[in-house]
């Protein structure tokens, strides 16, 4: 092969390597633009430029990385409310289809609720260009709060880009899962998968499943369990009753509390509503609440509304019940823990459906056996008549 043939080769390599490999250090822009920091991400063959004018509020950025194919999509996001996708404000890149470079953003309010329009924040001058076999996305927003000097920033690259204009799935290697951290927009430090130190937003979250998922998913239940089934048996009254206060009592208590915490990041999360979820929480807060003051409203035994008093209660009580797990699903869902999380509550609910099943069935064959016994008890007393 000809020396010429070399040096072309070699001129095209290092024109690629000098984004795909080197230092983000060594990276020009065609447009000239400088950039006060830059950090070599570590995943996916990215880097981001940045920098911060605090007078302003205000980020510039410059995010360069290789799509998955090179008919693919390049993001970068700012998660104001996490350190994960779901949250995330983000910004995409990609061939439109008369071959021009747009750039889209798109609100990711979970992970199955990806939806393209405005962010909780201003973004101007966006743009992006292709060259090489990288895609770069250039822009300037403000960030969510005033005096921010850290963000949580999530990055990704796709295959493809559908007919309409929207952005295929990603892969979901390690590489993939890992593009995300913390960055200190002040000293370039950054961090990867979780931020420094812990997120205080992703602990309240977390803090904000247990509660709930303890109370409307766990101690609810069990509540039910005990009322339905134990009062069947006279030996348990009236403990059952007392048993089954402190338990709802207890669970309420601790629903109020992670209520309040979601009302406390629901606040904080400025441009991300979770609809369904909230609109569930408001519910159940509400009927729980009815509920519990119910219990002073309660008839006597003998009085002329207690069976409606009954219908009333049991309706209340049950669907609570069915909204409670539904809403401990979905918050799941939004905060997307380790599997081994989900499992454990699917195990846990289970398990007391297991146990309502059983119970369910030794009441019907008490109640069945007592109906019998009185239905013959007559007959076994009285004398019988003598033959003609």
């Amino acid at each position: 092969m000809s020396p010429i043939f070399f040096l072309a080769f070699f001129t095209l390599l290092t024109t690629h390597l000098s984004y795909a490999q080197l230092s983000c250090i060594t990276q020009k822009f065609t447009n000239n633009k400088l950039y006060n920091h830059c950090n070599d991400l570590p995943h996916l063959n990215s880097y981001l430029h940045w920098s911060l004018d605090a007078s302003k509020n205000t980020l510039s950025i410059a995010f360069i990385a290789s799509p998955a194919t090179s008919a693919g999509w390049i993001s970068w996001a700012i998660n104001p409310t996490g350190d994960g996708m779901a949250g995330a404000q983000a910004l995409v890149a990609f061939k439109a289809s008369n071959g021009s470079m747009v750039v889209k953003t798109y609100n990711i309010s979970s992970y199955s609720s990806i939806m393209e329009g405005k962010l909780a924040f201003t973004v101007k001058d966006k743009s992006a260009d292709y060259s090489d076999g990288v895609m770069r996305i250039f822009a300037t927003v403000e960030l969510p709060e005033k005096g921010m000097s850290t963000v949580n920033q999530v990055w990704q690259v796709g295959p493809s880009v559908s007919p309409g204009g929207f952005p295929a799935k990603h892969a979901f290697q390690p590489a993939n899962l890992g593009a995300k951290g913390r960055l200190d927009l002040l000293s370039g430090q950054s961090s990867s998968g979780g931020g420094i130190g812990g997120d205080s937003r992703t602990k309240k979250r977390n803090i904000h499943g247990i509660l709930n998922a303890v109370s409307w998913g766990i101690l609810f239940p069990v509540g039910i369990i005990i009322a339905r089934y134990l009062r069947t048996f006279p030996s348990a009254d009236p403990a059952w009753f007392y048993l089954h206060a402190i338990c709802q009592v207890s669970a309420y208590a601790i629903g109020v509390a992670g209520w309040a915490t979601g009302l406390k990041l629901g606040s904080e999360s400025k441009g991300v509503t979770y609809n369904t979820h909230r609109s569930i929480g408001i519910a159940l807060f509400s009927l729980t609440t009815v509920q519990i003051f119910a219990l002073f409203l309660r008839p006597n035994k003998d009085h002329k509304f207690r069976f409606y008093w009954n219908i009333y209660h049991h309706g209340v009580g049950y669907s609570i019940l069915i909204l409670g797990i539904i809403n401990v699903f979905k918050g799941l869902d939004i905060l997307s823990p380790e599997s081994k999380w989900r499992s454990a509550y699917i195990i846990t609910i289970s398990t007391l459906g297991a146990i309502a099943l059983l119970l369910e069935v030794i009441t019907w064959i008490v109640v069945l056996k007592r109906k019998s016994s009185k239905s013959t008890k007559p007959y076994d007393n009285k004398q019988q008549p003598l033959a003609p």
